[in-house]
Protein backbone atom coordinates (compact mmCIF):
# COMPACT_ATOMS: atom_id res chain seq x y z
CA UNK A 1 0.00 0.00 0.00
CA UNK A 2 1.30 3.43 -0.94
CA UNK A 3 2.32 5.91 1.73
CA UNK A 4 1.09 9.49 1.47
CA UNK A 5 3.08 12.60 2.32
CA UNK A 6 2.15 16.27 2.48
CA UNK A 7 4.43 18.98 1.12
CA UNK A 8 4.00 22.64 2.13
CA UNK A 9 6.09 25.24 0.30
CA UNK A 10 6.12 28.48 2.29
CA UNK A 11 6.41 31.64 0.23
CA UNK A 12 5.87 35.27 1.04
CA UNK A 13 2.71 35.44 -1.08
CA UNK A 14 1.46 31.85 -1.31
CA UNK A 15 1.75 28.48 0.37
CA UNK A 16 1.97 25.92 -2.41
CA UNK A 17 0.95 22.45 -1.28
CA UNK A 18 0.96 18.91 -2.60
CA UNK A 19 0.07 15.38 -1.56
CA UNK A 20 2.19 12.59 -3.01
CA UNK A 21 1.88 8.82 -2.89
CA UNK A 22 4.94 6.58 -2.89
CA UNK A 23 4.91 2.80 -3.21
CA UNK A 24 7.07 1.06 -0.56
CA UNK A 25 9.88 0.09 -2.97
CA UNK A 26 9.74 3.20 -5.15
CA UNK A 27 11.50 6.58 -4.94
CA UNK A 28 9.52 8.38 -7.62
CA UNK A 29 6.10 9.49 -6.38
CA UNK A 30 2.69 10.09 -7.85
CA UNK A 31 1.38 13.60 -7.26
CA UNK A 32 -2.19 13.25 -5.99
CA UNK A 33 -3.05 16.94 -5.70
CA UNK A 34 -1.32 20.31 -5.80
CA UNK A 35 -2.61 23.85 -5.32
CA UNK A 36 -1.95 27.01 -3.31
CA UNK A 37 -3.45 29.34 -0.71
CA UNK A 38 -2.48 32.84 0.39
CA UNK A 39 0.22 32.93 3.06
CA UNK A 40 -1.01 36.06 4.91
CA UNK A 41 2.63 36.72 5.80
CA UNK A 42 1.93 40.34 6.74
CA UNK A 43 0.21 39.04 9.89
CA UNK A 44 3.46 37.62 11.24
CA UNK A 45 5.04 34.25 12.06
CA UNK A 46 2.25 32.93 14.30
CA UNK A 47 -0.37 33.47 11.60
CA UNK A 48 1.89 31.89 8.98
CA UNK A 49 2.36 28.84 11.20
CA UNK A 50 -1.41 28.65 11.68
CA UNK A 51 -1.92 28.79 7.90
CA UNK A 52 0.47 25.86 7.43
CA UNK A 53 -1.45 23.93 10.07
CA UNK A 54 -4.79 24.76 8.45
CA UNK A 55 -3.62 23.50 5.06
CA UNK A 56 -2.07 20.36 6.54
CA UNK A 57 -5.22 19.51 8.50
CA UNK A 58 -7.41 20.13 5.45
CA UNK A 59 -5.30 17.76 3.37
CA UNK A 60 -5.38 14.98 5.96
CA UNK A 61 -9.15 15.37 6.23
CA UNK A 62 -9.50 15.05 2.45
CA UNK A 63 -6.85 12.41 1.71
CA UNK A 64 -6.51 10.44 4.91
CA UNK A 65 -3.63 9.77 7.29
CA UNK A 66 -0.19 10.73 6.04
CA UNK A 67 3.21 9.30 6.97
CA UNK A 68 4.89 12.69 7.14
CA UNK A 69 4.69 16.37 6.32
CA UNK A 70 7.52 18.32 4.74
CA UNK A 71 7.79 22.11 4.96
CA UNK A 72 9.88 24.05 2.47
CA UNK A 73 11.05 27.33 4.01
CA UNK A 74 12.75 30.38 2.43
CA UNK A 75 15.87 30.45 4.58
CA UNK A 76 18.00 28.68 7.16
CA UNK A 77 16.87 26.72 10.21
CA UNK A 78 18.32 24.73 13.09
CA UNK A 79 18.28 21.10 11.96
CA UNK A 80 18.13 19.86 15.56
CA UNK A 81 15.41 22.08 17.05
CA UNK A 82 13.46 22.99 13.93
CA UNK A 83 13.65 26.67 14.88
CA UNK A 84 14.15 29.34 12.24
CA UNK A 85 17.54 31.04 12.07
CA UNK A 86 17.27 33.37 9.11
CA UNK A 87 14.61 34.30 6.54
CA UNK A 88 16.30 36.97 4.35
CA UNK A 89 13.22 37.76 2.27
CA UNK A 90 10.30 37.19 4.69
CA UNK A 91 9.72 39.96 7.21
CA UNK A 92 8.87 39.49 10.86
CA UNK A 93 10.48 38.20 14.08
CA UNK A 94 11.41 34.80 12.69
CA UNK A 95 14.74 34.17 14.44
CA UNK A 96 14.26 31.41 17.02
CA UNK A 97 10.64 30.86 15.98
CA UNK A 98 9.47 27.26 16.37
CA UNK A 99 7.88 25.97 13.16
CA UNK A 100 8.55 22.30 12.56
CA UNK A 101 7.24 20.58 15.69
CA UNK A 102 4.03 22.61 16.17
CA UNK A 103 2.99 21.94 12.57
CA UNK A 104 3.79 18.24 12.82
CA UNK A 105 1.92 17.86 16.10
CA UNK A 106 -1.16 19.67 14.80
CA UNK A 107 -1.24 17.70 11.54
CA UNK A 108 -0.57 14.42 13.33
CA UNK A 109 2.53 13.32 11.42
CA UNK A 110 6.31 13.73 11.77
CA UNK A 111 7.37 17.06 10.23
CA UNK A 112 10.56 17.80 8.31
CA UNK A 113 11.98 21.19 7.36
CA UNK A 114 13.87 21.73 4.12
CA UNK A 115 15.10 24.90 2.47
CA UNK A 116 12.72 25.76 -0.38
CA UNK A 117 15.42 25.80 -3.06
CA UNK A 118 16.67 22.41 -1.88
CA UNK A 119 13.07 21.17 -2.07
CA UNK A 120 12.87 22.43 -5.66
CA UNK A 121 16.14 20.61 -6.43
CA UNK A 122 14.95 17.37 -4.84
CA UNK A 123 11.74 17.41 -6.87
CA UNK A 124 13.34 18.30 -10.19
CA UNK A 125 16.14 15.79 -9.61
CA UNK A 126 13.70 12.99 -8.70
CA UNK A 127 10.83 13.36 -11.18
CA UNK A 128 11.57 16.56 -13.10
CA UNK A 129 14.01 17.88 -15.68
CA UNK A 130 17.09 16.55 -13.85
CA UNK A 131 15.87 13.04 -13.07
CA UNK A 132 18.55 11.43 -15.27
CA UNK A 133 21.46 13.63 -14.14
CA UNK A 134 24.53 12.24 -12.40
CA UNK A 135 25.35 15.53 -10.68
CA UNK A 136 22.65 18.21 -10.81
CA UNK A 137 22.61 21.84 -9.75
CA UNK A 138 19.16 23.26 -9.09
CA UNK A 139 18.81 27.04 -9.30
CA UNK A 140 15.81 29.14 -8.29
CA UNK A 141 15.54 32.71 -9.52
CA UNK A 142 13.01 35.06 -7.99
CA UNK A 143 12.84 37.38 -5.01
CA UNK A 144 16.13 35.76 -4.01
CA UNK A 145 18.45 33.22 -5.62
CA UNK A 146 18.60 29.73 -4.18
CA UNK A 147 19.95 26.35 -5.12
CA UNK A 148 20.74 22.77 -4.28
CA UNK A 149 22.99 19.89 -5.33
CA UNK A 150 22.01 16.30 -6.13
CA UNK A 151 24.69 13.64 -6.58
CA UNK A 152 23.76 10.19 -7.89
CA UNK A 153 20.09 10.86 -7.14
CA UNK A 154 20.72 12.02 -3.56
CA UNK A 155 20.24 15.55 -2.25
CA UNK A 156 23.56 16.69 -0.80
CA UNK A 157 23.17 18.84 2.35
CA UNK A 158 26.74 18.77 3.65
CA UNK A 159 28.04 18.72 7.22
CA UNK A 160 25.76 21.52 8.43
CA UNK A 161 22.60 20.84 6.45
CA UNK A 162 23.09 24.00 4.39
CA UNK A 163 25.01 22.84 1.30
CA UNK A 164 23.66 24.24 -1.95
CA UNK A 165 23.34 27.92 -0.96
CA UNK A 166 24.00 28.88 -4.56
CA UNK A 167 22.91 32.51 -4.18
CA UNK A 168 25.22 33.21 -1.24
CA UNK A 169 28.56 32.55 -2.90
CA UNK A 170 30.70 35.64 -3.43
CA UNK A 171 30.91 36.64 -7.10
CA UNK A 172 31.82 40.32 -6.65
CA UNK A 173 34.06 40.94 -3.59
CA UNK A 174 33.42 44.69 -3.75
CA UNK A 175 29.73 44.35 -4.52
CA UNK A 176 26.71 45.41 -2.45
CA UNK A 177 25.92 44.01 0.98
CA UNK A 178 23.61 40.99 0.81
CA UNK A 179 20.70 40.28 3.12
CA UNK A 180 22.79 37.49 4.65
CA UNK A 181 25.42 40.03 5.80
CA UNK A 182 28.11 39.11 3.27
CA UNK A 183 29.21 41.46 0.52
CA UNK A 184 28.95 40.67 -3.18
CA UNK A 185 26.81 37.53 -3.02
CA UNK A 186 25.29 36.35 -6.29
CA UNK A 187 21.84 37.12 -4.87
CA UNK A 188 22.90 40.69 -4.08
CA UNK A 189 23.84 41.43 -7.68
CA UNK A 190 21.50 39.26 -9.78
CA UNK A 191 18.14 38.83 -8.01
CA UNK A 192 14.95 40.10 -9.59
CA UNK A 193 14.88 43.50 -7.88
CA UNK A 194 18.48 44.19 -8.99
CA UNK A 195 17.58 43.43 -12.60
CA UNK A 196 14.58 45.77 -12.35
CA UNK A 197 16.66 48.51 -10.76
CA UNK A 198 19.31 48.31 -13.46
CA UNK A 199 16.62 48.30 -16.16
CA UNK A 200 14.92 51.36 -14.67
CA UNK A 201 11.55 49.65 -14.16
CA UNK A 202 9.43 48.59 -11.18
CA UNK A 203 9.95 44.83 -11.23
CA UNK A 204 11.66 41.96 -13.03
CA UNK A 205 8.56 41.13 -15.09
CA UNK A 206 8.62 44.64 -16.54
CA UNK A 207 12.36 44.35 -17.16
CA UNK A 208 11.97 41.19 -19.22
CA UNK A 209 8.98 42.67 -21.06
CA UNK A 210 11.09 45.70 -21.99
CA UNK A 211 13.96 43.43 -23.06
CA UNK A 212 11.57 41.49 -25.26
CA UNK A 213 10.80 44.75 -27.05
CA UNK A 214 14.49 45.44 -27.54
CA UNK A 215 14.99 48.06 -24.83
CA UNK A 216 18.79 48.47 -24.56
CA UNK A 217 18.82 49.33 -20.85
CA UNK A 218 16.77 46.23 -19.98
CA UNK A 219 18.88 44.03 -22.24
CA UNK A 220 22.03 45.33 -20.57
CA UNK A 221 20.57 44.67 -17.09
CA UNK A 222 19.77 41.07 -18.01
CA UNK A 223 23.18 40.57 -19.61
CA UNK A 224 24.89 41.80 -16.42
CA UNK A 225 22.81 39.51 -14.20
CA UNK A 226 23.45 36.60 -16.58
CA UNK A 227 27.18 37.27 -16.39
CA UNK A 228 27.14 36.88 -12.61
CA UNK A 229 24.84 33.85 -12.81
CA UNK A 230 27.30 32.23 -15.22
CA UNK A 231 30.16 32.86 -12.80
CA UNK A 232 28.17 31.17 -10.03
CA UNK A 233 27.21 28.21 -12.21
CA UNK A 234 30.77 27.81 -13.51
CA UNK A 235 32.08 27.75 -9.94
CA UNK A 236 29.73 24.93 -8.95
CA UNK A 237 30.28 22.98 -12.17
CA UNK A 238 34.05 23.17 -11.63
CA UNK A 239 33.92 22.11 -7.97
CA UNK A 240 31.24 19.40 -8.16
CA UNK A 241 31.46 18.18 -11.75
CA UNK A 242 27.86 19.13 -12.49
CA UNK A 243 26.50 17.74 -15.75
CA UNK A 244 22.98 19.21 -15.52
CA UNK A 245 21.73 22.61 -14.35
CA UNK A 246 17.97 22.99 -13.85
CA UNK A 247 16.73 26.56 -13.55
CA UNK A 248 13.35 27.55 -12.13
CA UNK A 249 11.57 30.22 -10.13
CA UNK A 250 9.45 33.20 -11.09
CA UNK A 251 12.08 34.86 -13.27
CA UNK A 252 12.29 31.77 -15.47
CA UNK A 253 8.83 32.63 -16.79
CA UNK A 254 10.84 34.85 -19.17
CA UNK A 255 12.24 31.63 -20.67
CA UNK A 256 14.97 32.05 -23.25
CA UNK A 257 15.43 35.72 -22.36
CA UNK A 258 17.07 34.39 -19.19
CA UNK A 259 18.45 31.10 -20.44
CA UNK A 260 20.21 32.22 -23.63
CA UNK A 261 22.44 34.91 -22.04
CA UNK A 262 23.40 32.51 -19.24
CA UNK A 263 24.39 29.80 -21.73
CA UNK A 264 26.44 32.32 -23.73
CA UNK A 265 28.20 33.70 -20.65
CA UNK A 266 28.83 30.21 -19.26
CA UNK A 267 30.68 29.26 -22.43
CA UNK A 268 33.16 32.04 -21.62
CA UNK A 269 33.58 31.05 -17.95
CA UNK A 270 34.10 27.28 -18.17
CA UNK A 271 37.63 26.17 -19.04
CA UNK A 272 38.15 22.73 -17.47
CA UNK A 273 34.89 21.30 -18.80
CA UNK A 274 33.44 22.04 -22.25
CA UNK A 275 30.27 24.06 -21.74
CA UNK A 276 28.60 21.94 -24.42
CA UNK A 277 28.72 18.95 -22.04
CA UNK A 278 26.73 20.74 -19.37
CA UNK A 279 22.96 20.71 -19.96
CA UNK A 280 21.19 23.93 -18.94
CA UNK A 281 17.49 23.14 -18.63
CA UNK A 282 14.27 24.87 -17.65
CA UNK A 283 12.47 23.30 -14.71
CA UNK A 284 9.70 20.86 -15.63
CA UNK A 285 7.42 20.88 -12.58
CA UNK A 286 6.38 24.52 -12.43
CA UNK A 287 5.13 26.05 -9.19
CA UNK A 288 4.44 22.68 -7.58
CA UNK A 289 8.14 21.71 -7.49
CA UNK A 290 8.79 23.14 -4.02
CA UNK A 291 5.78 21.44 -2.48
CA UNK A 292 6.56 18.09 -4.14
CA UNK A 293 10.16 18.39 -2.97
CA UNK A 294 9.06 19.17 0.58
CA UNK A 295 6.89 16.06 0.56
CA UNK A 296 9.82 14.03 -0.75
CA UNK A 297 11.99 15.40 2.05
CA UNK A 298 9.50 13.95 4.53
CA UNK A 299 9.56 10.67 2.61
CA UNK A 300 13.37 10.52 2.51
CA UNK A 301 13.98 11.89 6.01
CA UNK A 302 15.65 8.72 7.29
CA UNK A 303 16.95 7.35 4.00
CA UNK A 304 20.05 7.70 1.87
CA UNK A 305 18.22 9.85 -0.69
CA UNK A 306 19.02 12.92 1.38
CA UNK A 307 22.54 13.17 2.75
Amino acid sequence: MADRYIGLDLGGTNINYAVIEVEPDETRPTVVVSDKVRTQAHQGPVRVRDRLIEVGQKLTAEHGTVAGVGIGVPGIFDTETGEIKFFPNLSGPWEGFSLRDPVGEAVGAPATLINDARAFTLAEGTIGAGKDAKVMLGVTLGTGIGGGIMIDGKLHLGAFGTAGEFGHQTVDPDGPVCGCGNRGCLEAVAKGSKIAEAAGVDNAVAAFAAAGEGDPRALNAIAKASYFLAIGIANVVTVFGVDTVVMGGGIMSAGDLVLDPVVTALDERLTLVPASRVSILKAALGVKAGAVGAALAARFKDSASVE
